[in-house]
């Protein structure tokens, strides 16, 4: 239980409108989007300033009070679930663009910038900020850089981390640590920007980010093919990369998202077929037209059922949206929705599709997949509900065995989501002991008192 002491200190810090404690209002920060993970936490704080940031830490760190920061709440591993109570800092409402630098083509932000905002403004000065996360509409840039999400647009512009060029950055001892800069070149001293990027508020709080932003592509087009077996969907993405060809977007969705995705968004997608990749390619208008031209063969040899070209810009953008909605669609159909992202290198998809197949089968589970095939990040979506039981202990054996099979290919149990509270026990299975025990180091050493 918080004292009254200290919720007076911090309104008095803060202000009455920046401070809850009534169980109303932190039931609602008490999850984000993974499901059967809640809490609630004592006390939710909205800083709006970096010092405001720092003084709600000291105040944390002398009542002994857990922190968990969070944006948006649309984390997929619970890593913003305040399960040991505590103090839930909100950074939503640090939410400037503090600059657009036109002549070194990088914009600094506060934590609580939506995704999408910055691409619209950027995109207002003729720039392009690629990183683009299925919840860019929500999501904040403070926790796209502490999950370093990725996106449809990944496999040929990279993730979060490779836009990051600066980060502000409070430690739990209430010291502020500023690393990186608009250099292009840095390598001074440790690359403590690289470490804090993907480390899920564990190891402190970001108060402020600048990133590169690069000049947009001239050109685009968009196809779509259809296959008759899964698999086969696998095994043309891998033919395309060994082909030399990088699309900007390459992904996959199976039949059962397929049906999700045309029952909600009415695209005239065929449901009847096994699988379908969306493939973009952008860039010059040359190398485009020679892209596209070069992946329409690939998807002959390899013997898709249909391939499809978009007519023009608004079919593209409505073929993207419309895979942008698959976990939303695919959650229509039942009351929980347990989403993973297990990533594996390109040339086992196939053998991935097919184990997910076989397991799904092995299990009794509806499961829809659909992902960001490109890059070997796929997202196998149980259809279940989590107060039947004895369906949630077949769920969890489900990815359990699925990820054995991940990590004895070489992949990884989290491409983009994080580990957070539902993945730990993946995390140690791949790194092993040492690996655990190394990052057990340097959390200890940033966050001595484990107060993050």
């Amino acid at each position: 239980m918080i004292s009254q002491t200290t919720i007076s200190k911090l309104t008095d810090i803060l202000g009455a409108k920046n401070v809850l404690t009534e169980k109303e209002d932190l039931l609602s920060l008490g999850y984000d989007s993974t499901p059967e993970l809640s809490g609630l936490p004592d006390i939710a704080v909205y800083p709006t300033s970096l010092d405001g940031i720092v003084a709600a830490m000291e105040v944390a760190r002398d009542e002994g009070l857990p922190i968990v920061p969070r944006g948006s709440g649309t984390g997929l591993s619970g890593g913003s679930v305040p399960h040991k109570g505590g103090m839930v800092l909100c950074l939503n409402r640090m939410n400037r663009i503090l600059e657009i630098d036109e002549d070194n083509l990088t914009a600094t932000v506060e934590p609580g910038v939506v995704t999408l905002d910055l691409f619209n403004a950027v995109m207002e000065k003729g720039l392009f900020y690629p990183p683009d996360p299925g919840s860019q509409k929500i999501s904040t840039i403070g926790g796209n850089v502490m999950e370093n999400a990725g996106g449809l647009r990944g496999l040929k512009y990279g993730v979060t981390r490779d836009y990051v060029m600066a980060l502000q950055c409070v430690l739990p001892d209430g010291s502020v640590v500023n690393t990186g800069g608009k250099s292009v070149k840095d390598v001074a001293g440790y690359a403590f920007k690289d470490l804090l990027v993907g480390s899920e508020g564990t190891l402190g709080i970001i108060s402020e980010v600048t990133v590169s932003l690069i000049p947009p592509p001239q050109a685009k087009k968009t196809l779509l093919a259809y296959f008759d077996a899964m698999p086969r969907a696998g095994e043309a993405v891998a033919k395309i990369i060994a082909a030399k060809i990088i699309p900007s977007t390459l992904e996959i969705m199976d039949n059962a998202t397929i049906h999700c995705v045309e029952d909600f968004a009415k695209i005239g997608l065929p449901t009847h077929m096994a699988a379908l990749l969306l493939i973009e390619v952008d860039g010059h208008p040359a190398v485009v037209d020679e892209e596209a031209e070069a992946v329409q063969k690939v998807l002959q040899q390899v013997g898709a059922a249909e391939i499809k070209l978009a007519r023009d810009a608004d079919e593209a953008a409505s073929l993207a949206a419309a895979r942008r909605t698959a976990l939303s669609a695919l959650a229509r159909k039942s009351p929980t929705t347990i989403l993973e992202d297990a990533t594996v290198p390109r040339s086992m998809l196939a053998q991935t599709f097919a184990e997910i197949e076989r397991l799904a089968q092995k299990y009794r589970l509806d499961v829809g997949t659909f992902g960001h095939a490109g890059d070997g990040n796929i997202h196998p979506t149980v259809l279940c509900d989590e107060r039947d039981h004895e369906q949630m202990q077949r769920t969890h054996a489900f990815y359990e065995e699925l990820y054995d099979k991940v990590l004895a290919w070489g992949g990884t149990v989290s491409g983009e989501h994080g580990i957070g509270i539902a993945k730990k026990a993946y995390l140690a299975k791949q790194v092993g002991p040492a690996g655990v025990e190394v990052m057990r180091r340097i959390k200890n050493s940033f966050d001595p008192q484990g107060i993050l």
